[in-house]
């Protein structure tokens, strides 16, 4: 056997911490510390310190795709401390339980110094003194078959990512597009169920209800048969069934049922039991949280993760749920036993099971190293750690706390009874029927769900004689499917083996954050965007889209995890079909060599170049958009305005540029004047999404982050916003309150004055010579001004903003020219 690495591992300073834990989060290794004391260390490494490069591949695929890592930028100060800090400890890597975890932990100690083949990994399914302490005292290795499941999905995605994220910001002349083997998969079924919803047509039919008296009991029953058969209800096939298509039809037949006469030809009355669901695994937490409490996916695990990093109670900080990110419904015997003293102490001996109940997972590769989701002591009821949550906080651990001792009680009992009426001929069969709970079982802890329980229907005598005393046509239509919700979405993921529990909430995110889906109130609507992109990956990468094939991938990804495949054959098994369907894209040509184009990157962001460069300088913008005119004229010069877009968004601008260089902000017209030049306040929309309201007037400094309202202030009569019962934004206004709505800053009287004063012309470049070979790419305008600038002629004000504007554009040129590009 190999001798064991013993770096880092010397006796620690008198009175200081022998052993540095390291976890992910600062709660975490707040919550740690307290556990654990003095003797130990615990620091955070803020989530991942190691990634493949920003801006390369980062993955020799010619030596089994081996990843280049980096420290991230930002977390190399985090490294270095944690190098100092464990300097003469023990080390121990505490980072989350799962695959994401492990892989942290071994760039971890590879940073470190340490070997990973070492006792230093210890984890815990949650954070409470007990089962820390006890973690700490058997750590173990590292587990290479997760780090390399890990480095298998991380590679997979960066191949995938880097080579189908530029083509989608081609296709579509957008930045930041994406594609992602679940996030791709997760976008086409929105965009699949909404192209059903249009595709859906509505089809009529009818049902009959009638009203019956049968031992002196009035109860209502609907038709289900005629001349034995069954009525359509709109649901399921139609063939063999009775179809009421129209009014006509339906009221024919109900006069028809009313000259009969009926008896009660069967009575039934069976119990009926409903079991208790299952304790939480993270996908159905995230449905039950997004139905019954109306969160997000992403919302819901910002929540737990809170939850189980540990919040600060009387008897010391403790988290007071498991680890989160599990697709497994088992639970350990101490906590079954825990449960059923609750059960018993809070609702009776009566809805105990007389033994526990023990869940089996629904489907085949589940990672059963984790538990299911549950509180870590069902003892620590929602009401006694209230005061301790936020709201949301305590609303999501009542749910966990109450699902989990619902999986633990007996089932709830129904009493259901149906009541089969026959008109004296057997031609026409009507049905009642009803439940009644009789007991509640694990729903007292739960709760009922919508719809539950049928109103009951009266006991009457079988064969008792009844009479048809009115019936009502009803009219109905068929339905369309739902569309999705972060709960149904997820769900349907699961059942398809899309994703894994720690991949469902971050690609509803991706989804919303790229603008492939928006939110109408829960459900999820693709955007037009997100729709071309779904067409464009079903037409040019169809594996990348396919169901069956990104599931496969998943169960390959669980078999390097439980070390039946190696990882590098994995990625190559998706690799391989990855780049045929590659080859295949017609590639975007220089208008003027003919050779491909490709997505660059500048300091100004992205922009399409050749790949002939320096031979080829051709370049054109990412987001190319022709300025359109808006059927305005320009109130300086008189010539027509047109919409142009810029680095910041669309703005008004002259066509007259730069003879005249009125430009004024785009936005949509709220129907407000700004209180302050009379100007028209428009909507306008920040980088990340957000609106805001400011006036169309660039000399006007008027700006509000609330919508105006109708109302006028009574004091000073500018426009109340949007914000409480209606503020005030004039700062000059006694009813101002800058708690409420900070004043805009106001501008200085040196600003004001720099503002009017013309700009001053640039000295001319001591790099001109170098300059001169650029020159013939500039307008003639801007070569004649830049030229003068160089002959210390004197410049007019729009002479000098051309010569800063040629200026600016022979030095990009100049820098393009100095790069070095090897060739293919």
């Amino acid at each position: 056997m190999p001798k064991k690495s013993t770096r880092g591992t010397s006796a620690p300073a008198k009175g200081g911490a022998a052993t540095l834990v390291v976890v992910e989060s600062p709660a975490k290794a707040k919550s740690i510390q307290k556990m654990l004391g003095p003797a130990y260390e615990v620091r955070a490494s803020r989530g991942h310190v190691a990634d493949l490069p920003e801006r390369e591949l980062g993955v020799d695929v010619a030596r089994d795709f081996a990843p280049t890592y980096e420290v991230k930028k930002d977390k190399k100060p985090v490294v270095e401390e944690l190098k100092r800090a464990v300097q003469g400890k023990r080390l121990l890597i505490a980072t989350d339980p799962d695959r994401e975890g492990e892989a942290i932990g071994w760039h971890v100690a590879r940073l470190l110094g340490r070997n990973p083949e070492e006792p230093i990994r210890v984890e815990f399914h949650e954070i409470t003194p007990k089962v820390v302490r006890q973690a700490v005292e058997k750590p173990r290795p590292i587990d290479q078959n997760l780090v390399d499941a890990q480095q298998a999905r991380r590679v997979l995605d960066r191949l995938l990512g880097y080579n189908l994220s530029p083509l989608l910001s081609l296709e579509f002349r957008k930045r930041a597009l994406s594609a992602g083997r679940v996030q791709s998969v997760a976008l086409r079924l929105v965009v699949e169920r909404e192209e059903e919803i249009e595709a859906f047509k509505r089809e009529e039919y009818w049902l009959l209800r009638g009203l019956f008296q049968a031992a002196e009991k009035t109860f209502p029953a609907l038709l289900y048969e005629v001349d034995g058969k069954r009525l359509w209800a709109g649901q399921g096939e139609k063939e063999g069934k009775l179809h009421l298509k129209t009014e006509a039809e339906a009221k024919a037949l109900a006069a028809e049922a009313l000259k009969g006469a009926y008896r009660v030809a069967q009575v039934e009355v069976r119990e009926r039991r409903k079991s208790p669901p299952p304790p939480f695994t993270t996908s159905t937490l995230q449905q039950a949280a997004s139905s019954r409490l109306g969160y997000t996916a992403s919302r819901t695990m910002r929540i737990a993760q809170r939850l189980y990093e540990g919040v600060d109670l009387p008897e010391g900080t403790v988290g007071l749920i498991t680890y989160m990110r599990t697709d497994s419904v088992r639970v350990s015997p101490e906590a079954l036993a825990l449960a059923r003293e609750v059960i018993a102490e809070r609702f009776g001996p009566s809805f105990l099971p007389e033994t526990p109940r023990v869940y089996k997972n629904r489907k085949e590769g589940v990672q059963d190293a984790h538990e299911a989701i549950r509180p870590t002591d069902p003892r620590r009821t929602p009401e006694s750690v209230r005061k301790y949550l936020s709201e949301e906080e305590y609303r999501l651990y009542d749910l966990i706390w109450r699902r989990f001792l619902a999986s633990q009680m007996k089932d709830a009992l129904y009493e259901q009874t149906a009541v089969v009426l026959e008109d004296e001929k057997g031609r026409l069969r009507f049905r009642a029927s009803g439940s009644i709970l009789k007991f509640e079982g694990y729903l007292k802890a739960w709760g009922k769900e919508e719809e539950e329980e049928e109103p009951p229907v009266p006991a009457v005598p079988e064969g008792a004689e009844a009479k048809l005393l009115q019936i009502t046509p009803e009219q109905r239509f068929t339905e369309p499917p739902p569309r999705y919700t972060d709960a149904s979405l997820v769900k349907t993921m699961e059942e398809l083996g899309i994703g894994r529990p720690s991949t469902y909430a971050p690609t509803l995110e991706t989804l919303e954050k790229r603008g492939y889906v928006e939110r109408r109130g829960r459900t999820l609507l693709p955007t037009p965007l997100g729709r071309e992109v779904t067409r464009y990956l079903k037409e040019r990468f169809p594996q990348v889209v396919a169901y069956e094939f990104t599931a496969r991938m998943e169960d390959r990804l669980d078999q390097v995890e439980e070390g039946k495949a190696p990882w590098p054959q994995v990625v190559w098994e998706f690799y391989e079909p990855f780049l045929g369907e590659l080859a295949q894209v017609p590639k975007k040509t220089c208008p003027k060599c003919g050779r491909p184009l490709e997505l660059k990157v500048s300091r100004y962001g992205q922009f399409l170049g050749c790949t002939g460069y320096p031979e080829c300088t051709y370049t054109e913008p990412l987001e190319k958009k022709e300025a359109e005119p808006i059927g305005e004229a320009c109130p300086k010069c008189g010539k027509p305005l047109l919409r142009k877009e810029g680095r910041y968004g669309s703005f008004i601008a002259c066509s007259g540029y730069p003879a005249c260089d009125y430009t004024r902000d785009d936005g949509r017209p709220t129907g407000h004047t700004c209180p302050k030049c009379g100007g028209r306040v428009l909507e306008k929309r920040s980088k990340r999404g957000k609106p805001y309201y400011k006036c169309e007037e660039n000399a006007c400094d008027f700006l509000s982050f609330y919508p105006l309202l109708d109302t006028t202030c009574p004091s000073c009569g500018w426009p109340l916003v949007k914000k409480g019962e209606g503020a005030c934004i004039n700062p000059n206004c006694p009813a101002h309150d800058p708690k409420l709505l900070p004043a805009p800053k106001a501008q200085g009287p040196k600003k004001a004055k720099k503002s009017a004063k013309a700009p001053s012309a640039p000295k001319p470049p001591a790099d001109w010579e170098a300059l001169k070979a650029f020159l013939p790419s500039l307008l003639p305008e801007e070569r004649q001004a830049v030229e003068a600038l160089t002959q210390g002629k004197a410049l007019a004000e729009a002479e000098v903003k051309l010569a800063r504007r040629a200026l600016f554009k022979l030095r990009m040129q100049k820098g393009r020219a100095k790069k070095e590009v090897a060739p293919a």
